[in-house]
């Protein structure tokens, strides 16, 4: 089967400055995948190309199998995006803006859009001017629901929501996609909540994609560890481990290595370690384990 969403060799700059080179990866239909970054990694940058915004400096993003550059009318309206939350014609109430809106989407299926207003208690009447930017949001949502799209784009979907909406936000539309097979690719700075939403997680640093995994299959395999070792200096030169610190002769590391691999690896180096322990993390942690704290 055709992936939903395929980048292939991806490469931009701004200026002078890679954003990524070679960016590549895939949407299978059905799944709800998350993209990592710390800020300037290419997030909202990534979301731009994909949706014919912005041209790469080379390679490609294809969409239903079109070039994302060149969507047909049929294709983009297979296509819900949202953009850091914003709503247009603010001067609407809520009920106003739902037959806007309707007008341009032939499967416009209202009830999605007013289950989750009645969910959030917001009144017909309503005015979006008046709303909080994590109500705003929420309408945002509820649009995007009632086109019936076959992918939902959304972009830094947490941004403004308290952890009440939040929580609400990531609980419907995990409901929703699930019940309805939809696709979805989220980004957003909240890791907590991509946890309890995504299928797989792609994490980009600099300049490249980190890892790109299902959750369950990361957060099973991925430890950090904790031990005292008799060089830790040369930690930093092994690629099965990741982002070592040592702090008064304390040294963490993270691995896709198993505790017993960790230690015949380092054995075989010739470093005598003591007292190792292993910790299961959250993917806000292994996140931080891939691409560093700072």
């Amino acid at each position: 089967m055709q992936p939903i969403v395929e980048c292939k060799d991806l490469t931009h700059y701004y200026g002078n400055r890679c954003i990524y080179e070679n960016l590549n990866f895939t949407i299978p239909k059905g799944r709800i995948l998350g993209l990592l970054g710390k800020n300037g990694t290419g997030k909202t940058t990534t979301i731009n190309i994909l949706n014919g915004y912005l041209k790469p400096r080379s390679g490609e993003c294809l969409m239903f199998g079109e070039k994302s550059g060149n969507l047909s009318p049929a294709t983009k309206q297979k296509v819900g995006l949202l953009i850091e939350g914003h709503v247009q014609y603010a001067f609407m109430n809520i009920s106003e803006i739902e037959r806007f809106y309707s007008a341009f989407y032939p499967n416009w299926r209202k009830e999605a859009y007013y289950e989750l207003m009645d969910l959030l208690k917001i009144a017909p009447k309503q005015k979006i001017s008046r709303m909080s930017c994590g109500q705003r949001s929420q309408v945002a949502l509820g649009l995007i629901l009632a086109q019936d799209p076959e992918l939902l784009i959304l972009d830094d979907f947490s941004m403004g929501l308290d952890p009440g909406y939040r929580m609400l936000f990531v609980d419907y539309l995990s409901e929703y996609a699930k019940s309805r097979g939809k696709t979805v690719f989220v980004t957003s700075h909240i890791i907590q909540d991509m946890e309890r939403l995504i299928d797989d997680c792609l994490i980009m640093d600099y300049g490249s994609i980190v890892l790109q995994k299902p959750v369950d299959e990361l957060l099973t395999n991925f430890q950090r560890y904790r031990f005292k070792c008799d060089k830790p200096e040369v930690l930093k030169d092994f690629k099965e481990m990741k982002n070592p610190v040592t702090i008064n002769g304390n040294t963490e590391v993270y691995s896709l290595c198993s505790g017993p691999e960790l230690q015949a690896l380092m054995k075989q180096q010739g470093l005598s370690i003591d007292g190792l322990k292993e910790e299961r993390l959250s993917l806000e942690e292994a996140f931080i384990g891939l691409t560093g704290k700072y």
